[in-house]
């Protein structure tokens, strides 16, 4: 992996539609590119990270002409990969975002949030964490570079226990692998004390859908042309799949008593 120090133009997106699951009004990624390399993620092909070096000075420009709103951290590549604990980008970011009084929602795999659990506690922020399997085996597969499944678990535990508002995102549902899982997923994060769970089905677009299918071959081959069929006419899977899973992590939500949406 190569890291290469750039400097940016512009930091803030603002997001243009509705967005109900994450309630964000703008987007910042510190990172282009994530050493995290998860087989489900179109950020995972780039082989060099780029860090945005001049991003907190973007951002205290940018920040001072924006309608307040949430800032979502790490839309697309993580905000805490391994290099985080180097260049301190999203810790930098995070103290800007605290000083004008913005809120904002943190998207992570890692553990190393917790490194800034004191500059959290004092801001209006929530933080997800993000899973798709309890297994280690598919974890491993899938995603072997980020923490266990059991220390994301345990981050949102400690972050909650700090009065910090954090859930589980179950992004992406792997499909045919995870199914078995999901009460015992939905178990999980209400055990862990997560104040809500998200959940969406897999998108595969483009050179993403080649890969994911080629380590579905590789791993799973008896579930290819299930996985063939179901996207077989689109980047996301057929109505009846979405609906049935919407519905059941509805029931799960709410047999756990946790709630399957972000409400602030």
């Amino acid at each position: 992996m190569e890291y290469r120090p750039i400097t940016c133009n512009s930091l803030v997106k603002k997001i243009t539609k509705t967005d109900p699951l994450f309630k964000g009004m703008y987007c910042v990624d510190p990172y282009q590119n994530c050493e995290f390399g998860c087989l489900y993620c179109d950020s995972s092909f780039g082989k060099t990270i780029y860090v945005k070096t001049n991003a907190n000075a973007i951002l205290n420009k940018e920040i001072e002409n924006l309608e307040k709103g949430v800032i979502v951290i790490g839309s697309v590549h993580d905000p805490y990969q391994k290099s985080e604990g180097k260049y301190e980008i999203t810790k930098n970011l995070l103290k800007t975002i605290k000083k004008y009084h913005f809120p904002c929602h943190i998207l992570t795999k890692s553990t190393l949030v917790l490194r800034d659990i004191n500059l959290l506690t004092d801001m209006q922020c929530l933080v997800t964490i993000s899973i798709v399997s309890l297994d280690a085996n598919i974890s491993h597969v899938f995603e072997k570079n980020v923490p266990s499944p059991k220390e994301r678990l345990q981050t949102v535990k400690i972050l909650t226990e700090h009065g910090i508002k954090t859930g589980v995102a179950l992004i992406p549902v792997l499909p045919f692998l995870v199914e078995s899982e999901l009460e015992d997923i939905v178990h999980m994060a209400s055990s862990f004390n997560a104040q809500y769970l998200l959940h969406k089905y897999l998108e595969l677009k483009g050179e993403q859908k080649k890969a994911f299918r080629n380590v579905i071959q590789n791993h799973y081959l008896h579930l290819l042309s299930n996985l063939d069929e179901l996207y077989k006419d689109d980047f996301k899977p057929g109505e009846n799949y979405v609906a049935t899973l919407d519905q059941r992590m509805y029931r799960l939500c709410k047999k756990y008593k946790i709630p399957g949406k972000i409400v602030l």
